[in-house]
């Protein structure tokens, strides 16, 4: 008798992560004792000596709640009792900029990215699902982003893998039970004053009793299409943005008036940031503005950008330069 249908569910995902890393590897499992980051460690401990790679776990500390260090610590004995070694707990202090969860996820993924590097680990794997996309791709709709973000989360960026970006939670939480783990619920995520908690609770359970099931797997599915078209673009932009450079300075505004409106603002996106601009700054609308340069000109002056990069017309070219003296 084979396992429980959610937990093969589980680990066939966690075998196509797997698949190409090099045998003797390690992988690390970034594990809060949830119940899909718990389903995604039982799934590549099993799976993981079975393709012959290595898969420890860690556990991040934000020290935000009381006794988190002492959970933190259960998290990686439970680990371990499921074949992951080694195991750490990663202690981390989190600050305040730009709002207390992304303050957090700053912090995580930067004690992550400093284990991985620490330990040798060649990947590191998150345990986001299904649900988690759906979530994300609604509160980036509801923003006005573009194609883009509404791609979601990616399922491998650099040394991350999302093997359970195809997985339910619901399905995640059967795998749990079925395998007698014991998921920590994060009263986080029970806590209105978050914004995903808001779409979670109250918002994705309106839209499927009104439109009925499904919603969240389509929302996942229009993610997947996104991304793919995201990708294209981007290739065409890079290709684009490279014959121009190779030109001389700055971008000729009869080329870029020739584009699609989608690849001549990710060619504009690329010189603002090669020319300084601060990226996590750059919105749309600076984007927006230079593009008025090419296709709305009447006679504007310099358009300023964040990292002190303004943007000008002269002579038919749109030339970015360093505005700090």
């Amino acid at each position: 008798m084979g396992p429980h249908p959610a937990v093969a569910e589980v680990r066939r995902a966690v075998r196509g992560a797997l698949d190409g890393v090099p045998e003797g590897a390690l992988v690390l499992v970034a594990c809060s004792g949830g119940g899909d980051s718990l389903a995604l460690a039982a799934g590549v401990g099993f799976v993981a000596p079975r393709v012959g790679v290595r898969a420890g776990v860690v556990s991040v500390d934000h020290g935000l709640q009381e006794g988190s260090a002492g959970r933190a610590l259960e998290v990686v004995r439970v680990g371990k009792g499921l074949g992951l070694d080694p195991g750490e707990v990663l202690t981390v202090t989190v600050g305040t900029a730009g709002g207390p969860e992304a303050a957090a996820r700053e912090a995580r993924y930067e004690a992550l990215g400093e284990a991985a590097l620490r330990l040798g680990a060649r990947l590191v794997l998150l345990g986001h699902t299904l649900d988690d996309q759906a979530e994300t791709v609604l509160m980036r709709l509801t923003r006005g982003s573009g194609t883009r973000s509404l791609a979601g989360m990616p399922a491998a960026s650099g040394i991350y893998r999302r093997p359970l970006l195809t997985v339910s939670r619901a399905t995640t939480k059967a795998a749990c039970e079925a395998l007698g783990l014991k998921p920590w619920d994060d009263p986080h995520n029970d806590d209105p004053a978050y914004t995903r908690v808001r779409v979670r609770h109250e918002v994705l359970p309106v839209v499927e009793r009104a439109l009925g099931p499904g919603v969240a797997a389509a929302l996942a599915r229009t993610a997947s299409l996104c991304r793919d078209d995201a990708d294209a673009l981007d290739m065409w932009a890079d290709e684009v943005y490279a014959r121009m450079r190779a030109l001389g300075e700055g971008l000729r505004v009869a080329d870029l008036g020739d584009l699609p409106g989608a690849v001549r603002r990710r060619v504009i996106l690329r010189a603002a940031l090669e020319a300084g601009a601060k990226g996590s700054a750059l919105g749309a609308v600076h984007i927006e503005q230079v593009e008025r340069l090419v296709t709305g000109w009447r006679g504007q002056r310099l358009v300023e950008l964040p990292g002190g990069v303004g943007v000008v017309r002269r002579y038919g070219t749109l030339i970015f330069a360093s505005t700090v003296s």
